[in-house]
């Protein structure tokens, strides 16, 4: 087996094994979602009236999983075309762009739509929250603002 193929083999088989360690590495920040560490945990519960909603996007922060792999991929392909400095400028050529790509893809991949809601409790102090869903809610509805020990909040129905 040439040397490129065996290569490509084996950097094929990296991508395809450590994938899915990455997939769905983003945690949901809904209003209906816990993490298990935050089950059985004590919440305090206000009530108040959602005075204004807005949707905003939720951006993860990438992890650069994305870019390695676009990179690694890319490199390989262009590994494959040409021979001598051709090749090695294709291999370089083909890493950059499928770094640039893979980047992209993660970022994307990392975006979320979301709505921010200004609530004003029944002690007139007023929080903004920001979660996934909520669209089922309507300014002007009362609503349960629930706060967790470690300051986090959620907004229900």
């Amino acid at each position: 087996m040439k040397r490129t193929q065996h290569l490509t083999l084996i950097l094929s088989a990296m991508i395809f094994l450590c994938a899915p360690m990455f997939a769905g590495c983003g945690t949901p920040q809904s209003g209906q979602v816990y993490s298990s560490s935050q089950a059985q945990r004590s919440l305090t519960v206000y009530y108040g009236t959602i005075l204004e909603m807005r949707p905003v996007t939720i951006q993860d922060k990438p992890s650069g999983v994305g870019a390695i792999i676009g990179g690694v991929a890319g490199g390989v392909v262009g590994s494959t075309i040409g021979s001598g400095s051709g090749q090695t400028l294709a291999t370089v050529g083909g890493a950059l762009a499928g770094l640039a790509a893979g980047n992209a893809i993660e970022r994307k991949a990392g975006t979320k739509p979301a709505i921010e809601f200004t609530v004003e409790l029944d002690g007139g102090r007023t929080i903004a929250v920001v979660q996934e869903d909520g669209a089922e809610l309507r300014v002007g509805d009362r609503v349960r603002a629930l706060q967790s020990g470690d300051g986090t909040w959620r907004i229900r129905p």
